[in-house]
């Protein structure tokens, strides 16, 4: 994990640098006298004058001394109260869309293994292939406007905190984590459905059926933990679709998440923002690949981990 994180850090200090435009001749894009002066001294004031390696030591330094991820350059606020701020909101549209993409998935999945070439699976197959096809940012836009266009209605813009009304926090986030949930469970309903009629065709299956034991039995007790192991694998591999998705839906209705606090500071060049919320993502991400990992275990008994 660690090689990993510090890779995928290298990455992200570089790549922001390699965009076209400078922070600094955006400082003083509206300023008069002695232009070439002035960027100087805020490039010296903001670290920007030495070499990148210098200013990534820096960086790194700073995060493991004293676990800071920097200042913004143009608000001057710590990055870590920045996205404390935020973090709230996208954690929460995250876990629903991730929660309804399953609730959503899985059952149709397990039913369409069951039904295997029946109207029921044929409706579900269909309804995952639109699933895969339909794009997040087309229908999140058009449940936007044609509710306002038909019945005059549109989703709330201002937040509405948890704390505050639940209720309403829910209603507010419920649309949108539908859209997102969505984009995710297309594949994870085709997965579901092919390993299920995997497990399905089993000896050990056959032998339950044999026994006379219910279908629900023999799928909840006997066949479903064996056909989960791939499943949690793309469940784990969809949580980068996850953090990119809810940057659109965010922009889309007016979340005030950490990914347009990204993609804000993506236009402003503000290089420690885009930095700090891009690592944070990484060890988040290295996190639950490893938590995959080890659910192999809880899943399979005869998976071993020395």
């Amino acid at each position: 994990m660690i090689p990993t994180v510090l890779l995928a850090s290298i990455i992200i200090f570089l790549i922001m640098r390699f965009i076209p435009g400078d922070i600094v001749a955006l400082m003083v894009a509206n300023q008069e006298g002695d232009v070439r002066e002035l960027m100087a001294t805020i490039r010296h004031n903001l670290g920007l004058d030495v070499p990148i390696y210098i200013q990534y030591a820096r960086w790194m330094g700073d995060i493991i001394i004293h676990g800071d991820l920097g200042v913004s350059l143009w608000k001057g606020t710590p990055v870590i109260e920045e996205i404390a701020a935020r973090w709230p909101v996208t954690l929460e549209l995250s876990i629903l869309g991730l929660i309804i993409g399953q609730l959503i998935a899985i059952p149709i999945g397990i039913y369409s293994a069951l039904r295997q070439d029946k109207w029921g699976d044929y409706i579900g197959r269909s309804f995952a292939i639109l699933c895969i096809s339909v794009p997040g940012f087309w229908l999140g836009t058009m449940i936007i406007v044609f509710p306002s266009i038909w019945w005059g209605y549109m989703p709330s813009i201002m937040l509405i905190p948890f704390t505050e009304d639940p209720l309403g926090n829910l209603k507010m986030f419920i649309i949108p984590a539908v859209v997102l949930g969505m984009a995710l469970s297309g594949a994870t309903m085709r997965m579901t459905r092919t390993m299920v009629l995997e497990v399905l065709r089993q000896d050990y299956i056959r032998t339950a059926w044999g026994k006379g034991l219910r279908e629900r039995v023999i799928v909840i007790r006997h066949a479903l933990k064996n056909a989960l192991i791939p499943v949690v694998t793309v469940i784990g591999m969809q949580v980068p679709i996850l953090v990119g998705g809810s940057v659109i839906i965010e922009q889309i209705f007016c979340l005030p998440g950490i990914a347009r606090l990204t993609v804000s500071a993506i236009t402003e060049r503000d290089y420690p923002i885009v930095s700090g919320v891009m690592l944070l993502f990484a060890v988040a991400l290295v996190l639950i690949n490893l938590m995959v990992d080890l659910t192999y275990g809880y899943l399979d008994p005869r998976v071993h981990y020395k």
